[in-house]
């Protein structure tokens, strides 16, 4: 019997098999059935130029594209898919009450660019990652670099967003090229780690009132990275390059990986202490994710295309001795780049730049359930909250693609 493509296409998955998912293809709900990936809208305009990342609110009822080239944060209603607000983040002397004391440096940074700017505040930022806190009241998105600032040598910055009104309320200094931010689950701190020179802020932020959030220390992964006269690409000029960054879900341990590197390093959180290192089951680690029950530590690996599930009890009780870890590993896509896991943990997403893809993943049988084209080349990833949308942001290589943000329905 003849049966139509999109026919087919369900067929295939509902025998498990990955499929690339045609931008209209629709499969009857099922009993046991899988997400099907639906491509709704590729979102372009002037405004996503470079999309970096993505992030929904706590509800789902808006989410946030940070442009890093355009030199904004977008937002969007997550329904009708309009843009409802471009945050600008670029500082003029309008803007001095945004940073605390007029505070443009920490633990005695020192500008090794925008010398001849005067007022170290007054600049645009490159917004990279972001996270929220305080139960989504809160948006962290940190800065590539201080547009002046080359060679990303010099202090940089992040900004905090209050998501009621979706305005800055703070700008805080960093050290030089901060990536990624990470939030304990306790509420009480927040994580920046600096791509530019191995290090990683710890913030406080047990407050409610941004006001009150200061940094308690530097933690230093290897040895910190001197900048100064630093020359090349900073890409690839960065150390370690560390980039995976997160807490356990008590709160009491930090995991950072480099994406230079095979090993993850935890550190403690009170003391500020190295604990130790593990080896990890494959190197070049970029994006780290916690499962919902903080179980288990879900990583990509950039080069080798491949994502794994490890134990998170093991790499605490490893860590003291500096051994390895071992895990489930799975090849997902060349360039694996960041992974999302659904609420109710049954399904970890990754976003693939090389093979300009999104693929979805049973946990429980780890394996691929279906896989899906996006424009090249993708990079961030945001999963609804209730698991009924994907974003996926690509932000294009020398000039070539990018500039688009693939959302898919999640169909059940």
């Amino acid at each position: 019997m003849s049966r139509s493509i999109p026919a087919l296409v369900c067929l295939l998955l509902t025998l498990g098999m990955a499929v690339l998912v045609p931008a209209r293809t629709y499969c009857a709900p099922q009993q046991n059935t899988r997400p099907v990936l639906k491509l709704i809208k590729n979102l372009r305009s002037p405004h996503i130029f470079s999309p970096k990342s993505a992030a929904f609110s706590l509800d789902g009822t808006k989410f946030y594209i940070n442009a890093l080239e355009g030199k904004e944060t977008l937002v969007y209603d997550t329904e009708t898919l309009e843009l409802k607000k471009v945050i600008a983040h670029t500082f003029g002397q309008e803007d001095a009450a945004l940073f605390l004391n007029g505070e443009n440096t920490l633990f005695d940074y020192t500008y090794h660019n925008c010398r001849g700017t005067g007022d170290k505040n007054r600049f645009s930022g490159k917004p990279v990652e972001c996270t929220l806190t305080h139960n989504g009241r809160y948006l962290w998105v940190s800065y590539y670099r201080r547009e002046c600032d080359y060679n990303a040598s010099s202090p940089s910055a992040l900004a905090i967003i209050d998501t009621t009104t979706d305005s800055i309320v703070r700008v805080m200094p960093t050290a030089p090229l901060p990536k990624m931010v990470a939030a304990s689950p306790d509420g009480k701190r927040l994580a920046v780690t600096n791509w530019g020179d191995n290090t990683v802020g710890i913030i406080d932020i047990s407050s409610a009132n941004p006001q009150d959030f200061h940094y308690e220390r530097l933690l230093v992964v290897g040895q910190k990275l001197n900048v100064a006269g630093v020359t090349g690409n900073r890409d690839n000029v960065c150390g370690l390059c560390l980039r995976g960054t997160v807490f356990t879900a008590d709160g009491r341990y930090l995991l950072v990986a480099g994406m230079k590197s095979s090993y993850l390093t935890v550190f403690d959180v009170e003391s500020g202490q190295k604990l130790g290192s593990v080896h990890l089951p494959v190197a070049n680690p970029r994006h780290f994710v916690r499962s919902p029950d903080g179980h288990k530590l879900y990583v990509s690996f950039n080069v080798p295309g491949k994502v794994a599930e490890i134990d998170m009890a093991e790499i605490i009780r490893r860590a003291p001795g500096n051994g390895s870890v071992t895990g489930r590993v799975l090849t997902v896509g060349s360039g694996a780049r960041t992974v999302a896991v659904s609420s109710n943990g049954r399904h970890l997403y990754a976003a693939c730049n090389k093979s300009s893809s999104l693929t979805c993943i049973d946990i429980a049988s780890w394996r691929i359930l279906g896989t899906a084209a996006v424009a090249p080349y993708a990079v961030g990833l945001a999963i609804h909250p209730q698991e009924k949308i994907a974003l996926v942001t690509s932000q294009g290589r020398n000039g070539q693609g990018g500039n688009n943000v693939a959302v898919f329905a999640i169909e059940h």
